[in-house]
């Protein structure tokens, strides 16, 4: 088949630039370039609130192969995304499949990112970009279709990209007795779906509500976007609750959130670790997981209280992946245990957080 082509360019913040093939819809975009490593699960990982604001670039050469699934819901949410819509501002890949094969599969990803409005270019040799990044470090980048437009870089990180994700009133996924409070900053269907498959009834609500006070078994901070510092409100109230003695679990930047709140710092990350294939060891044991992540930030580990300590490290780099406290019903981690994409390894956390509960 003939596919009509037009060039776009990646720019970078250093001056690099990237020719390629555009498709996806047709306009300009700016955003912070980040890589994800894994092979699979482009519809979950576009629509995943942490990437708000983020021109990703696929390190998995061929893309859009088994096109994207439909829109039915479960309990109320999109059975096969992670949120409403793309978050992802922009996608680069090498090798973009014009035809696509899946017995789920209702429309191309082109069509897909055409409804969404969201640009692509492929054609670009992305691991030779990914090494870039690794080097320098996570950079502003921007996308040219339309050179007749003009278009100038813009640091999302002094955004309050929680904002942007989180919901604006409370909502309440009903099961039985046992309750928990989900502060969404950004959470993923996922982890909502993971609760209700265990019969417990959700309270969703806002990243700025005062949960301190809302009646619940347990509190569970979720992953997002963005430098957890600028969520002064949602580290404020989890300071509160953690007052209470309730079972606290904290996801992602739910981990970042807890150890704010408990006095530790955090620190920007120079790339990042974004994919569902990265090794995380657990603390005083020979276990190692294999752990979906998607974080720019991480909790800086020397600077836990005396009644905190690491409970993962990253066996790739030595970072933190993780936090408990040493006798309250505390805990976090900086990976996804309901993946989505990725292994489901580290899921036990989800039960862990309802034995503390129970």
């Amino acid at each position: 088949m003939n596919y009509k082509t037009k060039t776009a360019r990646l720019i970078l913040e250093d001056g690099s630039e990237f020719a390629g093939t555009h498709f996806g819809y047709e306009k300009n975009t700016n955003g912070e370039v980040v890589f994800n490593t894994g092979m699979v699960g482009y519809p979950e990982t576009m629509t995943d609130p942490s990437y708000r604001g983020q021109i990703l670039v696929c390190t998995f050469p061929l893309i859009g192969n088994y096109g994207v699934p439909g829109n039915e819901r479960e309990n109320g949410l999109f059975k096969y995304f992670e949120s409403e819509e793309i978050h992802t501002r922009a996608l680069v890949i090498s090798d973009y499949s014009h035809d696509y094969s899946h017995w789920n599969a209702k429309r191309s990803l082109d069509d897909w990112m055409k409804e969404q409005k969201i640009p692509g270019i492929y054609g670009i040799d992305t691991r030779m970009l990914t090494r870039k990044l690794r080097e320098k470090g996570t950079m502003l980048g921007k996308i040219i279709v339309d050179e007749k437009s003009k278009i100038d870089f813009e640091d999302i990180n002094k955004l309050d990209l929680v904002g942007e994700v989180s919901i604006k009133e409370p909502v309440e996924y009903s099961r039985n007795k046992k309750r928990i409070i989900l502060v969404d900053c950004g959470t993923k269907n996922n982890i909502i779906q993971a609760f209700l498959r265990r019969n417990i009834t959700v309270l969703r609500v806002p990243y700025d509500y005062d949960f301190s006070k809302e009646k619940a078994n347990g509190i569970l901070i979720s992953n997002g976007p963005g430098d957890p510092k600028i969520c002064k409100s949602t580290i404020e109230n989890t300071r509160k609750a953690m007052t209470s003695g309730k079972p606290i679990l904290g996801v992602c930047l739910g981990s970042q959130i807890m150890a704010l709140a408990a006095g530790a710092d955090t620190y920007k990350l120079k790339y990042g670790h974004r994919g569902h294939n990265q090794p995380c060891n657990e603390m005083g044991t020979k276990r190692s997981y294999i752990t979906s992540q998607n974080h720019g930030f991480a909790v800086n580990s020397e600077t836990l209280p005396e009644d905190w300590r690491e409970w993962f490290v990253n066996d790739n780099d030595g970072t933190n992946e993780g936090i408990i406290h040493i006798s309250k019903p505390f805990f976090a981690a900086q990976f996804h245990p309901e993946a989505s994409p990725g292994p489901d390894d580290t899921e036990f956390i989800f039960d862990m957080f309802l034995r503390a509960i129970k």
